[in-house]
């Protein structure tokens, strides 16, 4: 306010019918805040920007000139300034940022109002309210724009600061908070953003004026574009691409500037053309995936099973032997030995119980009063599986899914064979014929069973017998397999209905 109540130059111009010339919202705070005290109402107020060629009432004459009878002041003296909360203040600084050509006379219609006690005025509720929420809506949805939109460009080396130019063009005034945005962020790396209308410098400490562009965008080139085009078409995925949102999020007038718009209208066709439809084909080919512990044969689709045990594809271990080791025995036996899985020789030569173990069932069949060739011999697992130790194949335990892809061929031997009596060598052969794995080899010992029509008898495997130590428990665990053996002739001539313990 003027010193001695002395209107200041807003008032007079206001009272003599002239528009009052202000450049950014300071000046218009300072104006009008003397136009407040003075109760100088809107409709007597003309505004005009320095922009603006002036309006019907800038070339009135000034107050005092001849033929003028010069304004009518309030009888009383000004009134003190008024208060206005700082959040409402920090609304219309806000507003003042929308470009509008009435945006000063409209923000001093409202603060007006405001003093005269019509408060709701700030309330979206009200229709100057309203506005004034647009505006301020407007402006924050353009600073975001600008902080999403702006592309710096990096200048040659040899150019000089700053070091990175960017061209924009706001629909509003939002340069200056913008400008602190990227200041805070961008460290003291030199930086200018330029605009149609003005232009901010960033010399690393501080923000200057630089004006308006001289030079059009075009000409603000940057080496490592090219890399960036390539980075945005390897992240492009036109099986998701949305071309209608696409465009309510990013504004027509956005792309321009943009270096992803020159090829974003190729890549769309593209995508419209066929590209949308094998996008990711390469991508999911890729994934590993989960595995999920389902039995295999729910987990298989339904498709042609193996007619050859030597095509079988079922696990992994066709991979690493040498072949696969059928059942071998008469095509009618009694009595079915099943072990775990061929060993080195066996693997070699293609035969089941070709190695020391086989030798030890000999002794065991000879031992047992039992004729070895009326016996018919496999396994659980029809593969060795096995892993390297120096220049030997050393056997290795099978997995419950290798045993359990294998039953389809111990299910077809089962069924070709039809034996009385199945003879289980070991705990995973015992699991194998059972199809469970909750039975164990030591509570099997010498107890029959019936399962399937048939009498399962449980003894150790030859292999155990050859690395158990000392001799006294090597002789009692082939002692445990001639009984077993002898147990198994027996039940022979046991009536299918009989009990397991009366079959003991």
């Amino acid at each position: 306010m003027a010193a001695g109540g002395v209107p200041n130059l807003a008032v007079r111009q206001a009272l003599a019918g002239q528009a009052v010339a202000v450049d950014g919202f300071a000046e218009w705070r300072d104006a009008a805040r003397e136009l407040l005290a003075w109760e100088i109402a809107p409709e007597r107020v003309t505004w005009r920007s320095p922009q603006e060629d002036g309006d019907l009432f800038s070339g009135a004459a000034p107050a005092g000139t001849p033929g003028h009878a010069g304004p009518a002041l309030p009888e009383r003296g000004p009134r003190p300034a008024p208060h206005i909360p700082r959040a409402f203040m920090e609304m219309l600084q806000s507003a003042a940022c929308c470009r509008m050509p009435d945006r000063w006379a409209f923000l001093y219609r409202v603060i007006w109002r405001w003093q005269q006690g019509e408060h709701d005025v700030q309330s979206p509720a009200d229709e100057d309210g309203a506005r004034l929420h647009a505006m301020v809506k407007a402006v924050r949805r353009e600073e975001h724009d600008m902080h999403a939109y702006i592309r710096f460009r990096e200048r040659p080396a040899d150019a000089g600061p700053p070091r990175f130019v960017a061209w924009y063009e706001p629909r509003h005034d939002v340069l200056p908070q913008v400008a602190r945005h990227f200041a805070d962020r961008m460290g003291k790396v030199t930086w200018m953003i330029a605009t149609p209308e003005a232009s901010v410098l960033w010399d690393g400490h501080m923000l200057h004026d630089a004006g308006p562009l001289v030079k059009g965008p075009e000409e603000l080139e940057d080496s490592g574009e090219a890399l960036w085009l390539t980075y945005y078409r390897s992240i492009f995925n036109p099986a998701r691409l949305n071309a209608e949102v696409m465009r309510q999020h990013i504004a027509s007038d956005r792309w321009k500037h943009l270096p992803e718009g020159k090829i974003v209208p190729h890549m769309v066709s593209e995508a419209a053309r066929g590209a949308r439809k094998v996008g990711q084909y390469d991508a999911v080919g890729q994934r590993k995936g989960t595995t999920i512990p389902i039995a295999p044969e729910a987990a298989q689709p339904e498709r042609q099973q193996p007619s050859k045990l030597d095509e079988c594809r079922r696990c992994a271990l066709w991979q690493f032997a040498t072949q696969a080791v059928p059942g071998d025995g008469p095509k009618q036996a009694r009595i079915m030995f099943v072990g775990e899985q061929p060993g080195d020789q066996e693997d070699l030569a293609g035969l089941p119980f070709v190695g020391p173990a086989g030798k030890l069932l000999d002794s065991v069949c000879e031992q047992a009063g039992v004729d070895r060739a009326t016996i018919y011999v496999t396994n659980a697992v029809k593969h060795f599986k096995w892993e390297p130790r120096g220049k030997r194949r050393l056997h290795k335990t099978p997995a419950q899914r290798e045993i359990e892809a294998c039953h389809y061929w111990l299910d077809k031997e089962l069924a070709r064979v039809r034996p009385d009596v199945v003879v289980a060598l070991g705990a995973t052969a015992l699991k194998s014929v059972l199809r469970t794995a909750t039975v164990t080899l030591k509570d099997s010992l010498g107890k029959p069973l019936r399962h399937e029509g048939r009498w399962v008898v449980t003894t150790y495997h030859p292999s155990y017998v050859l690395r158990v130590p000392g001799e006294e428990a090597k002789r009692a665990a082939f002692q445990a397999m001639v009984d077993g053996l002898k147990l198994a002739h027996a039940l022979l001539d046991r009536p299918a209905d009989a009990d397991a313990a009366g079959a003991g």
